[in-house]
C-alpha cells in the first residue's frame, strides 16, 4: 500500500503543474524521474543533469501510485517548479532526513546525493524506508545546477 495516493502534493495555489505527454518505451512507475529522449520520454539515468520530469500517477485509467504505466504508453511527466511539492520514489533501504539532497539512480528513482553529484530534489520529510518496497517521499525541486558538497 503506498504512503501517498498522489504524486503532485501542492501547494493548492498552484492548481496543477505543467505537464508533457510523451511515449515511453519502458514501463514507468509514478514518482520516478524522466528525461526527454527525442520526441519521447526515457527513464532518467544515474546522477542525471538533464531537465527532469516526474512521472504522474495514471489517473486517466484510475490507477494508483504503485501501478506502472505500461511500456510503450503515453506517460504524463510533470515539470517541477521550486515552490511545488512532489512525492518522489525512493528505493527500499534508503533513509532520508528532512533537507537531504537527492539525485537520480540508474532506475530513475531518487537516492542520496554524494559529493560532486547533481542535486535534483531536496527532501521535505524524514522517512526511514525499511518497508521492503520502494516508497514515495515528499520533496521539493532543488535549484538549477546544484551540486552536493
Amino acid at each position: 500500500m503506498p504512503r501517498f495516493n498522489k504524486i503532485y502534493a501542492g501547494p493548492v495555489t498552484e492548481v496543477t503543474p505543467q505537464v508533457q505527454e510523451r511515449i515511453c518505451a519502458a514501463a514507468v512507475l509514478p514518482g520516478i524521474a524522466l528525461v526527454e529522449s527525442g520526441s519521447a520520454f526515457a527513464i532518467a539515468g544515474a546522477n542525471s543533469g538533464d531537465k527532469l520530469y516526474i512521472a504522474q500517477d495514471n489517473y486517466l485509467a484510475l490507477k494508483g501510485t504503485d501501478d506502472a504505466w505500461p511500456a510503450g504508453d503515453t506517460v504524463i511527466g510533470m515539470e517541477a517548479l521550486d515552490e511545488q511539492f512532489f512525492n518522489i520514489r525512493v528505493p527500499t533501504g534508503t533513509n532520508v532526513a528532512r533537507g537531504t539532497e537527492l539525485t537520480t539512480s540508474a532506475a530513475g528513482k531518487f537516492v542520496l546525493a554524494t559529493t560532486g553529484q547533481n542535486v535534483a530534489f531536496v527532501a521535505e520529510e524524514a522517512f526511514n524506508n525499511n518497508t521492503g518496497s520502494d516508497q514515495l517521499v515528499r520533496a521539493r525541486k532543488a535549484g538549477r545546477n546544484v551540486v552536493a558538497a
